[in-house]
């Protein structure tokens, strides 16, 4: 049974890392068709998408209760969490090497764009390096609330993608679907309260 669970696991994160390989071999094998701009966008993209699924999980088990998709997202929301830093730590590589000047980059920190997404990567950092089962154990209770800051972390990684994308319809479509969802959580949770 463990040895299913861990083959499942690889497997899981060999889907999670296709994009990211598919990025790094169109990047590599056409750099003048998909260049610098394609790679952070792509990068970016995939780091809010697979963070909506991860907070989605939860509402649409919800919704959702005896669908084996919802209990599939909520078995592997973990890995879709720190598959979401993973595309998020490489979209700020790829931003880091591209601008090569350092007073680029802090001169642009200031921007609201820009500090929306340091802010976010910065309070991601500790949940993702304590996403694993010996930080759970290490940390008991503390572990659920240091991991609340997932929302203010969701909420300036919402912000930095609608400020600095192209086209920020996708975005508000992305956000605003994930939204309902949690609307339709927190009043189905205080309806079961009521009752």
């Amino acid at each position: 049974m463990m040895k299913n669970i861990g083959v499942l696991r690889s497997v899981v994160w060999l889907v999670l890392a296709l994009p990211g390989m598919s990025i790094l071999f169109r990047w590599a094998a056409q750099p003048e068709i998909y260049g610098y701009g394609h790679a952070i966008g792509d990068t970016g993209d995939w780091a809010v998408w697979l963070l909506i699924a991860t907070l989605a999980a939860t509402p649409l088990r919800g919704l959702f209760r005896h669908r084996g998709w919802t209990a599939w997202l909520i078995r592997y929301r973990r890995e879709l969490g720190v598959a979401s830093f993973a595309y998020a730590a490489g979209h700020t590589i790829i931003y880091i090497t591209g601008k090569v000047d350092a007073g680029a980059i802090i001169a642009e920190a200031a921007s609201p764009d820009m500090l929306a997404g340091w802010l976010a990567l910065a309070l991601f950092l500790p949940l993702a390096v304590t996403s694993n089962d010996m930080a759970v154990r290490a940390l008991r209770r503390s572990w659920k609330k240091l991991h609340r800051l997932v929302y203010p972390a969701a909420l300036l990684a919402f912000l930095h993608w609608v400020l600095a994308t192209f086209d920020p319809k996708t975005a508000y479509v992305f956000i605003g679907g994930l939204g309902v969802l949690q609307i339709v959580r927190f009043w189905r949770r205080s309806r079961q309260r009521v009752t």
